[in-house]
């Protein structure tokens, strides 16, 4: 039988069914797409309390429209579940699971070489299989591909270009950016063979903009790592020269959009408490465990690493100028930390630089609070436990604070009113730029 054939007609006739792992901040808006555009849709995800919650038509993520979750399961064309023993009925698996780090900052592919493990257990001939998760160049032909090839029920190997087909296509989600969704965002897609290219931009163009096929997916592994190693130093060089510039008394942000009116060779980017995310604070050591494999050293990256990383621990520093001049240290100071998601106007907390912070301040004897009006109390993440709950922003809470320290610049916030009532603000955002209490305000 010709797969190939028979799957590519089938994708052009809006008959096949594409099956999902994954169902976070990138598999789920990714299912939704599908469904919308009238593509049976299966979503799967370990996390069994998810299953009942989107089956019912509601969104577990902020910034993701319960609206658009109900649509897509009236329509019948998308479901939830965490039984895999259903990958059969799909045409296109795609794998879009966590990639994080261990505790030596090398790469954890559990949760990728699990789901591989899954989608090969029950892999039929036909099916394509696409990884999505960020990650080193040489993923999917050095783990993905010995186990799809490996997974026929027969003596002979399953071949791929021709009994299935297998293919990189890293994602690209922005959560909640303004301008960019994920039917808007081009599609770098990279296979193994160039009929796994040809399938999986047909299933990606179906519900993308446009796909841009690469010549492996060794390329486009590397060319979601180049997207994201380029933000990582850019970030770092003004991270870095925030923190010479502040020695100088010249205030960084005033220098960027000076620098802005450029119309050529200049691309803004801006300091911060730190990285967060999923993609930013990871994703470039992958390549830099990597590249140790060919006898190389990433030093621009190590570099931008060690900045970025020291960026917390620099604005505990401001912090503690700023009590001074209050006669205070921060041992027994009362803080108010704003913000906890890692960007503004989301509740996703995965690398948040706040909860570095909130540690950090924890151990100077600080007594920290929160406020985050998407965060309303602190999940459990990898590397922190700390239950808490976000307290209210009334003008006696905001008095009663020996500091305030803005992390996460929220567009709901009343910077107005959050100036009046505080006693000391550390602003790592630029947020009160604005706002006429200069003597009190201290840029971070």
């Amino acid at each position: 039988m010709n797969y190939k054939d028979v799957l590519i007609k089938k994708i052009e006739n809006k008959t096949h069914v594409v099956g999902i792992i994954g169902l976070g901040y990138v598999g789920l808006p990714l299912a939704l797409e599908f469904a919308h555009e009238g593509i049976s849709t299966i979503g799967f995800d370990i996390d069994q309390s998810k299953i009942p919650v989107l089956n019912s038509g509601k969104s577990y993520i902020k910034h993701i429209a319960s609206e658009r979750v109900a649509e897509a399961v009236e329509s019948g064309k998308f479901e939830a579940t965490s039984d895999f023993s259903r990958l059969p009925e799909v045409d296109a698996v795609i794998i879009a699971v966590p990639t994080p780090l261990n505790k030596r900052r090398e790469p954890d592919l559990s949760y990728v070489e699990n789901s591989a493990k899954v989608a090969a257990q029950f892999l039929r001939p036909g099916q394509l299989v696409v990884l999505e998760s960020s990650t080193y160049p040489g993923t999917t032909d050095e783990i993905l591909l010995p186990l799809m090839e490996g997974a026929s029920k027969t003596d002979n190997k399953y071949v791929v270009g021709e009994d299935f087909f297998l293919a990189f296509s890293p994602e690209r989600e922005d959560p909640n950016n303004p301008n960019f969704n994920t039917a808007t965002i081009p599609k770098v897609v990279g296979g193994i063979t160039p009929a796994c290219v040809e399938i999986a931009c047909a299933v990606y163009n179906q519900v993308i903009v446009k796909t841009v096929p690469v010549s492996s997916a060794r390329a486009a592994e590397a060319t979601k790592l180049l997207e994201n190693i380029y933000r990582a130093v850019n970030i770092a060089l003004v991270n870095e020269l925030k923190m010479v510039f502040d020695k100088m008394d010249i205030d960084i942000w005033e220098v960027i959009e000076a620098a802005k009116t450029k119309p050529f060779g200049f691309n803004a980017f801006y300091p911060g408490p730190g990285l967060g995310g999923h993609c930013i604070p990871i994703d470039p050591f992958y390549l830099t465990w990597k590249a140790r494999q060919y006898d190389m050293n990433t030093k621009f990256i190590e570099l931008a690493g060690e900045i970025n990383t020291y960026q917390p621990y620099y604005v505990i520093e401001r912090c503690g100028d700023a009590l001074n001049q209050q006669g205070k240290s921060l041992n027994g100071s009362k803080v108010l930390i704003l913000g906890a998601s890692y960007k503004k106007d989301i509740d996703d907390m995965r690398e948040s630089p706040s909860l570095k912070l909130i540690s950090l301040l924890r151990s100077k004897g600080a007594l920290v609070e929160y406020n985050d009006p998407f965060v309303p109390v602190l999940p459990p993440s990898r590397k922190y436990k700390l239950e808490m709950k976000s307290v209210e922003l009334t003008e006696a809470n905001l008095k009663s604070y020996d500091l305030v320290l803005l992390s996460t610049d929220h567009s709901v916030y009343d910077y107005g009113f959050i100036a009046a009532h505080a006693q000391m603000i550390v602003d790592t955002r630029n947020a009160f730029v604005t706002v006429n209490f200069g003597h009190k305000i201290f840029k971070a």
